[in-house]
């Protein structure tokens, strides 16, 4: 009989186990704690939406829907697919639940799985994790810059030093409409010199091409007109206040003529967050405002601002940072559970007993249950449960009205009362 096969995960998917699992807790933790500083609210929308949303929404011409998105027909055949960004859900939920007709702005972020089809590769996978946040409904540029603010906060107690903000403006529709067609005529003369993608934007979207990678044709765009020289009046000012009062708040930024992001519906400012702590310069996150968005997708003219940061490249670069690693270390710790033993069948029921009062007290508890094993045995999966404490209670226990508490770390123990154990084991933890 031939042997069954062995199921892996699917290509671009992975799991993620003991210690990944808890920095990924860790980073998410410390998002819920400094985003809820500055007012967000969090909010999960559905993993599948209409295709139609990111269509309309993201562009019809962009990477994501071209050639990324998994979509599918479901059983009335409708046309459906997983969710590869989360402005767009984000958006339709605010026209959804009318979330127009409470107080403005709206704050809200989120964090889960997130959908694409591309070539996995260190960091980037095809089920992947975003943690994001986006505030809707005031257009100004003070919205823009406690933005960033917020992220900085957030990067800064994750462990992050030495950080670069990238920022750029693409300005309004009009400005962008008139700058795409400038470029056009700039890059049209060396269209042989451009690669299968910048050829197919310079007719789609010839902005893309400021963000292409190929030093053949960055060397071309060294001599194109900018992107900041167009703009009108209003994206102007709205800009120089950015630029403005991050350099109040202590901001530094560089200005990036190249950056423009790669969702159509960006408008206005735009940024990005790099670290070099780490060696090579490693791009964190980036976001922008989308005034237009909620508009193309049929609803009122409401602005927005947000900004998406990818988990799995996060946490990898958390997981690199000493005092990060240190503080992980530390709570992972605080975690581990205590091991109760119970020796003789007829204990069992008093090792339950014992674990229940451990986390009464808040104290996470794992009971060795099975008593025809050696001691021995059950000590040795204690240890590997990385246990640092283990409680033992038998019949001279019960005669006494004792338990054994053993430290595994320095090889001691000690015999305390039953009667209030748990706090007496909380308070060894603790020391």
């Amino acid at each position: 009989m031939a042997a069954k096969r062995r199921f892996r995960t699917v290509k671009g998917m992975h799991d993620l186990l003991f210690g990944k699992a808890g920095a990924f807790a860790f980073v998410e933790e410390k998002a819920r704690e400094v985003f809820s500083l500055y007012g967000y609210d969090e909010v999960r929308t559905p993993v599948v939406e209409e295709t139609e949303l990111f269509v309309r929404g993201v562009g019809e011409a962009s990477e994501i829907v071209g050639k990324q998105m998994y979509t599918f027909d479901d059983k009335k055949g409708r046309s459906l697919t997983l969710r590869p960004e989360g402005t767009a859900p984000v958006a339709r939920a605010y026209l959804q639940n009318n979330w127009a007709s409470g107080p403005q702005p709206v704050k809200v972020f989120y964090m889960g799985p997130y959908f694409r089809y591309e070539r996995p590769q260190e960091g980037r996978y095809r089920q992947f994790h975003q943690i994001g946040a986006e505030l809707i409904g005031d257009p100004g540029p003070y919205s823009d810059v406690e933005l960033l603010v917020m992220l900085l906060r957030f990067l800064g107690e994750l462990g992050f030093e030495d950080l670069e903000v990238g920022l750029n403006s693409v300005g309004d529709a009009e400005c962008r409409q008139r700058y795409s067609q400038y470029l056009r005529e700039f890059l049209e003369p060396y269209r042989d010199d451009l690669g299968a993608d910048s050829r197919r934007r310079l007719e789609t979207n010839p902005l893309r091409i400021l963000d292409t990678k190929a030093p053949r044709e960055r060397e071309l765009l060294e001599g194109a007109p900018r992107l900041r020289d167009e703009l009108g009046g209003p994206a102007r000012d709205h800009f120089q206040v950015v630029c403005d009062e991050l350099g109040r708040f202590g901001v530094d930024f560089e200005i990036d003529d190249r950056l423009v992001r790669g969702l159509d519906y960006y408008t206005r400012t735009v940024f990005e967050i790099t670290s070099t702590a780490l060696g090579a310069q490693n791009a964190i996150l980036g976001g922008g405002r989308y005034d237009g968005l909620i508009a193309d997708l049929g609803g009122p003219s409401v602005p927005g601002i947000g900004f998406a940061i990818g988990q799995d490249r996060l946490v990898d670069l958390v997981l690199k940072i000493p005092g990060a690693r240190k503080r992980l270390n530390a709570e992972a710790h605080r975690r581990r559970p205590v091991c109760v033993i119970p020796i003789g069948g007829s204990y069992r029921r008093h090792g339950m007993e014992l674990a229940q009062e451990l986390r009464a007290a808040g104290i996470p508890a794992i009971c060795e249950f099975d008593s025809l094993r050696p001691l021995k045995a059950r000590l040795k999966q204690a240890a590997r449960h990385d246990c640092q404490w283990v409680v033992l209670f038998g019949e001279e226990e019960e005669k006494s009205q004792e338990v054994v508490l053993r430290n595994f770390y320095e090889g001691s123990q000690e015999t305390i009362p039953r009667d209030g154990f748990a706090a007496a084991v909380a308070a060894r933890i603790s020391a």
